[in-house]
């Protein structure tokens, strides 16, 4: 039997296979009114195009845990009921289609208030509907990013408290999977990598102190997520720096305290947190890092990055470098990889009876 097509079960919640999308945003909310943040049509399609064509498990993209928290004003939210209540309509018909709904619950931090990617992703400012980022440490981004504002101890508390409330409105919302962003230079990403967080208090200085902020966060998801379901943490293995940065040594160290609080499985990404670095960028070219990550703690990870044939994504598993697949560009070229895989591969998937005839 194809890996790629056997279920995997975390706690009590079974995904019918191993072919995962990785959440990426899609800029195309409502910027301003009582919409802002909300899930549209377009949403809609998008992630419904994906369970219709046999994606085990779609993780809806980065959703903002406050205003303040979206990387652009046209990102998605979940600060308030209305923003539930949008999304609730994309859950119900992913399990209608077999497909397990989750959602990944972020931060933006200092890289915060920017445009739209196809119009360029530079900053904004309040006269174009932007807001002041804030940060760890008050070190910008990038040349021409503003500096951010630096969290005090009560703020930060108070961002911890936005991660549960949005892991709340997350349940109510019927989604079984919660992904917490740690990855690509958003705010816990900041606090982890001395790159940029230069504090001196206990939010800084020390690995300990550095993730301190993100087991927090990890702490106020896990005491309001259910015991049954399972709880993911997306990661940056390395800033690819070449010093003052975080390491894969650091992700290895970190992703078995992730497991002592309560996270099920780590998605492993990379970058993301230090601006004009250079990636050696290639198929497959993060699957090391989880598979590093699987074999030193035992915590059970997703490997990303430019996973796009069959064979590929079944090698993976089969060499026991990791225990899902998530895909991202490939998923938007290719909305039914997983059933074109599984036809490849000789596995099966949910194919919705008004498509039977394509099989």
């Amino acid at each position: 039997m194809s890996r790629l097509f056997e279920p995997y079960t975390l706690r009590s919640l079974t995904v019918p296979n191993r072919v995962w999308m990785a959440p990426m945003c899609q800029y195309s909310a409502e910027t301003s009114g009582p919409e802002a943040g909300v899930a549209n049509d377009w949403h809609f399609a998008h992630y419904a195009a994906r369970a219709t064509g046999g994606t085990g498990l779609v993780l809806v993209e980065a959703t903002a845990v406050a205003p303040e928290g979206r990387i652009s004003p046209a990102d998605l939210g979940l600060w308030n009921d209305t923003q539930t209540e949008a999304l609730r309509r994309i859950t119900g018909f992913l399990k209608s289609q077999g497909t397990v709904a989750g959602i990944q619950l972020a931060h933006a931090g200092r890289k915060a208030s920017t445009d739209r990617p196809w119009k360029g992703g530079s900053p904004l400012g309040p006269e174009a509907e932007g807001w002041q980022p804030v940060g760890p440490s008050p070190v910008a981004f990038a040349e021409g990013h503003p500096v951010p504002s630096e969290l005090t101890t009560e703020e930060i508390a108070e961002v911890v408290g936005q991660f549960a409330d949005a892991a709340r409105r997350a349940l109510a919302a019927d989604f079984e999977v919660a992904e917490v962003h740690g990855a690509h230079g958003y705010l816990i990403g900041e606090f982890l990598s001395p790159h940029s967080n230069r504090r001196t208090d206990a939010y800084g200085g020390s690995f300990e102190n550095r993730v301190r902020f993100a087991l927090e966060v990890v702490d106020a998801v896990r005491a309001v997520w259910p015991d049954e379901l399972p709880l993911f943490f997306r990661i940056s293995a390395t800033d690819w720096l070449a010093e003052n940065g975080w390491t894969a040594d650091d992700t290895v160290r970190f992703a078995a305290l992730l497991r002592e609080h309560g996270v099920d499985l780590l998605d492993v990404s990379s970058g993301g947190n230090a601006a004009g670095v250079t990636i050696p960028v290639g198929p497959g070219y993060q699957v090391p890092f989880a598979a590093r990550v699987k074999a030193e703690t035992g915590l059970p990870v997703a490997a990303v990055g430019l996973i796009t044939e069959a064979e590929q994504a079944e090698k993976i598993l089969a060499n026991g470098e990791a225990d899902a697949v998530l895909l991202g560009r490939e998923l938007l070229r290719s909305p039914s990889w997983a059933r074109q895989a599984a036809r490849a591969l000789g596995g099966e998937v949910q194919v919705p009876r008004q498509y039977h005839r394509s099989v």
